[in-house]
């Protein structure tokens, strides 16, 4: 076992070579799609911030949620949270960094490549968060979270003193205490659109039906802790499967990678070496030893 670990570690070490390579060949060739999706995840910010200013806050609407599930409470609103960060963290480390990253170089059943599935769930996020930017500024509804009640501190945002006071986002404060930004939940965006691309380049059957029983105990959750109404989930979840669906419908399918060690061209010098390599240590069965000519 020692021998095969060695002899295998050479070849293991040039995969590995290999897929860096190319990733970062991807990253250079799609920077602009890259860098365009994560800028848009500050204007998507930058908006819903802006929205919190004009938020009116008022009576909290009838709502089938509200009356059918159980309220969480503001004790216990930390759930829901807690829910969508373990959904996150697994898409960003576990599925993407174990399943598409490291099992290329030990198991070989990496799919397609990494950096090529970021520029794909960045395209179903833009379209998505275009959407809904122009759904909740469209129509302003009082927010049912228990900080964008009447008398609450947090309800309305003072008018801005500066423009950098404006342009200047609190990543953390705008997702835990926004206002505004309802029609449709931006949870339920990231939510399906992680679960819908494991589902259709991750491997693991199971992990793809645990996935989508999260998504839908994670709606749940969403409007239990009155972060939503149970519209702005309903929504999301029609408007996010449709627009995926159409953005795979107009893009072309993702290029799967080769399999295997041996589908990966070597260097002539490393053929050549595997080759003398083989043939000084090819033993027969008689316990003879083959000696080719020079």
């Amino acid at each position: 076992m020692p021998f095969y670990i060695a002899r295998q570690a050479p070849k293991l070490w040039r995969k590995i070579c290999t897929e860096t390579t190319i990733e970062i060949s991807l990253v250079a060739e799609n920077r602009k799609l890259l860098l365009a999706g994560i800028v848009f995840q500050y204007i998507h910010g930058l908006a819903a911030h802006g929205i919190h200013y004009l938020h009116r806050p008022g009576p909290t609407l009838q709502d089938a949620g509200f009356f059918l599930l159980p309220e969480l409470g503001q004790d216990r609103a930390y759930v829901s949270e807690t829910s969508f960060t373990f959904i996150f963290a697994s898409f960003v480390l576990e599925l993407v960094l174990l399943q598409w990253t490291i099992h290329p170089f030990v198991f070989q059943n990496k799919k397609i490549y990494t950096v090529l599935i970021w520029c794909r769930v960045l395209a179903y996020l833009v379209a998505c968060q275009i959407l809904r930017i122009f759904t909740f500024y469209s129509t302003h509804l009082p927010g049912p979270n228990y900080h964008c009640h009447e008398g609450s501190k947090l309800a309305r945002l003072p008018h801005p003193k500066s423009a950098i006071e404006l342009l200047v986002i609190n990543f953390s404060r705008g997702v835990n205490y926004g206002c505004g930004d309802l029609i449709f939940s931006s949870h339920m965006i990231f939510t399906i659109v992680f679960v819908r691309t494991f589902h259709k380049y991750g491997t693991n059957r199971c992990i793809k039906q645990l996935a989508w029983l999260l998504a839908v105990v994670q709606s749940f959750l969403i409007v239990a802790s009155h972060k939503h109404y149970t519209v702005d989930v309903v929504v999301a979840w029609y408007t996010v499967n449709l627009v995926t669906f159409f953005i795979d419908k107009k893009l072309p399918d993702l290029p799967e990678r080769p399999t295997g060690l041996t589908s990966l061209p070597l260097p002539p010098q490393s053929r050549d070496w595997d080759s003398k390599n083989k043939e000084e240590h090819q033993i027969p069965l008689t316990g003879v030893t083959v000696e080719t000519a020079g």
